[in-house]
């Protein structure tokens, strides 16, 4: 004999609030990227910002080469990565820094070494920034699992 069993589900939030929380995150990402360049420019002789709207701009390219750029240079450099345990990343950050001095007007980076230890911070900064902020995010909601009490026969259809 068959025996199924009903679990109720829960309706995801709408999706109103999904996007908000998605506005919410892309905007703390930015600042702490923002953070992270401004702390690398002040902390790192060799990396200078003119003004706020050049940070602006560095760190909106900063976010777009992350996003695009960045998974493709890593899965063409993956046995390097894997050969350095993951400090390839930081190289791979290092070059969209050069890069984005390449692009952006008052936005410099004197070397390749300037370049690295701006990576090295601004790295630092989202790990454990983003860390203590996912710390106090409350959780989503989730179904509650199926309870451990003994079904009656109410909650049973035989097959």
């Amino acid at each position: 004999m068959a025996r199924i069993y009903f679990v109720a589900a829960t309706v995801d939030p709408p999706i109103a609030g999904r996007v908000k929380t998605t506005i919410r995150n892309l905007i703390l990402r930015w600042l702490v990227l923002a953070l992270g360049v401004t702390l690398a420019t002040k902390l790192v002789s060799g990396v200078s910002c003119d003004d706020g709207g050049t940070l602006v701009t560095v760190v909106i390219l900063l976010s777009v080469f992350n996003a695009i750029l960045k998974p493709v240079l890593v899965l063409f450099t993956l046995p390097f990565i894997v050969l350095t345990l993951g400090l390839g990343l930081v190289v791979i950050n290092a070059c969209l820094f050069l890069l984005v001095d390449r692009l952006v007007e008052g936005f410099h980076v004197a070397s390749f070494g300037d370049a690295l230890l701006a990576a090295l911070i601004v790295g630092t900064t989202n790990l454990i920034l983003l860390s203590l902020t996912k710390k106090n995010q409350v959780p989503r909601e989730k179904s509650p699992p199926p309870s451990s009490k003994r079904l009656n026969s109410q909650d049973v259809i035989d097959v």
